[in-house]
């Protein structure tokens, strides 16, 4: 009587135990499923979610870095026609996108509207020096009128230069470089970023991804079109994807992200590089992709965004993006800092340039569950002729916003991972003890085989007391069930896992991911696991059939 009642608890103890397995087992979709809902529902871009509080104003500090190159010979490239020398001076920072969006408008198809205000603030303690601080650099003013004068009038030309004591080049303070000054020849505000403090971008049109949100925050449309019009082409006039400041979530690394940037009046895409540690959040990092600003005889989708023929070469220079069809005709063009990626005799008319991938490149840091961006580093250049100025946009997710983050979303990640472990570790060490413990009981394994199996015990002399043998026989093939589904439920997790790999997120804008990955069965193939779980449950039904 006592061994059949150690039996039957050693049984129980088995069945206990698979069941708290299976528990963890169960917990792993369903936990994964929790968290899935509550981001996207979060995601969505509504009043009283987390995604709109941090998409009407962003919640980390936004700097925009400028660079400028310092002509060191001015006077030799004009009367002797040397190559100029330049020396880069900077960085002098200001903090930009610091103010809310405007003029918000939802629709009923599932688009809000609102109008990005902008501005720009001096940082003197970013900067090198003060804004006033004097750079010799190209005239605007006097290399833009060359360029938009016809030739014939170029005469015309030099005698308004001469009458305004202007030259090809000239000497400003940095602030008036940037933000613009008056200009003794043309009498009107010339600057490279003129105007800009006081101004809007937008209208942006923006889905919130209520209904599918898969395409929150994908621009419908900008400036009331849903093409750009610049380049006189349908590829090169679509707007693709959001405005980078967040994706839609559970990122997909295999997938580029695309976005659209009203900086170089284009949509570009940024592909996956690796994954990193900001401030204890696990990020994706995602770079400009290498064909962006190739020549069209390298990418023949560049083909109409090459509008100057002869400037270009007939289209075979690359890392340029002539931007002058959306700059009210000016010759301005678009590269890398330093031409980096950039045809070689880019760097060959001008001294003093270096580039580097390491300090001129662009990326984008993406936390992959949320799909935000913590991070950005927008890094591009305007040049007319030769380097003008590069500018480095920052938006970096700060301490307070990382801790909230990790509180309110990693760590719940964590505890239920830690949970669904330990519940399926518990219950298989459970299982396997009480099941270890029941042959011992039963002094040898192989009749506890032989009993399942219905054959003849080894030892005649024992009999299962109280405990009919086909009760112990499927007391015991249920357990082994519910073990193979066990394995079958952590083999679909895992594939799962893999799949979407959830994670966890540098709130910022472009202008300016914790990941939980459930561990996998390492066998084969999917197919071949399935294919072993199935033979076996087979076996057993063949045995139970004997």
């Amino acid at each position: 009587m006592g061994c059949c009642n150690r039996r039957c608890g050693l049984i129980a103890g088995a069945v206990f135990g698979a069941v708290v397995a299976i528990l963890g087992g169960i917990l792993i979709p369903v936990g994964n499923s929790l968290i899935e809902g509550t981001v996207k529902k979060e995601a969505v871009i509504e009043p009283g979610t987390t995604a709109y509080d941090n998409w009407v104003s962003t919640g980390g500090m936004v700097y925009r870095q400028f660079w400028l190159f310092d002509v060191q010979n001015a006077q030799e490239v004009i009367q002797n026609g040397s190559s100029p020398v330049v020396v880069e001076k900077g960085p002098y920072t200001y903090r930009t996108r610091y103010l809310a969006k405007e003029n918000i408008t939802f629709y009923p198809n599932h688009t809000a509207a609102f109008l990005l205000p902008q501005g720009a603030i001096f940082e003197p303690s970013m900067s090198v020096g003060s804004d006033e601080d004097k750079v010799t650099t190209l005239n605007l003013a006097v290399a833009g009128s060359y360029s938009l004068v016809p030739e014939v009038l170029h005469a015309a030309l030099e005698n308004m230069i001469k009458k305004s004591n202007s030259s090809l080049f000239q000497t400003r303070t940095v602030h008036e470089l940037l933000w613009g000054y008056i200009d003794p020849m043309l009498k009107d505000n010339v600057g490279l970023f003129a105007p800009y403090n006081g101004t809007y971008d937008g209208y942006y049109n923006v889905y919130t991804g209520k209904d599918d949100i898969s395409k929150v925050g994908i621009i419908d449309m900008w400036q009331g079109h849903r093409s750009l019009g610049f380049w006189n082409d349908t590829y090169c006039d679509m707007i693709n994807g959001t405005d980078a400041s967040s994706f839609a979530p559970f990122v997909d690394k295999k997938k580029p992200l695309y976005f659209f940037s009203s900086d170089i009046c284009r949509s570009v895409s940024a592909g996956f590089e690796e994954s990193m540690d900001l401030k204890g959040i696990e990020v994706y990092r995602y770079t400009l992709q290498p064909n962006t600003l190739a020549s069209p005889t390298e990418n023949p989708d560049n083909r109409c965004f090459c509008k100057s023929f002869k400037t270009t070469r007939n289209c075979t220079l690359a890392g340029v993006l002539d931007v002058s069809s959306c700059k009210g005709g000016q010759p301005v063009f678009i590269s890398l800092p330093h031409f980096l990626h950039g045809s070689a005799y880019l760097r060959e008319n001008v001294q003093g340039l270096n580039p580097s991938e390491e300090h001129h490149g662009t990326f984008l840091d993406v936390e992959p569950t949320t799909g935000f961006t913590l991070r950005v580093l927008k890094k591009i250049k305007d040049y007319t002729i030769f380097p003008l100025v590069w500018l480095n946009e920052t938006a970096a997710v700060d301490d307070e916003t990382a801790d909230m983050f990790k509180e309110e979303l990693i760590s719940r990640i964590d505890m239920l991972d830690i949970i669904q472990k330990a519940l399926i570790g518990t219950g298989v060490c459970i299982f396997i003890l009480c099941l270890i413990s029941y042959c011992v009981v039963r002094r040898n394994l192989w009749e506890v085989i032989a009993a399942v199996a219905a054959l003849p015990p080894v030892q005649q002399g024992l009999q299962f007391s109280q405990v009919p043998p086909e009760r112990s026989r499927w007391l015991l093939l249920v357990l082994l069930l519910l073990l193979l589904f066990l394995l079958e439920a952590r083999l679909s997790a895992g594939l799962k896992a893999d799949s979407s790999s959830l994670g966890c997120n540098e709130l910022a804008q472009a202008h300016g991911d914790c990941c939980l990955s459930v561990s996998t069965l390492t066998m084969a193939s999917l197919s071949t696991r399935r294919r072993i779980l199935a033979t076996v449950r087979l076996k057993l039904f063949s045995v139970v059939r004997q």
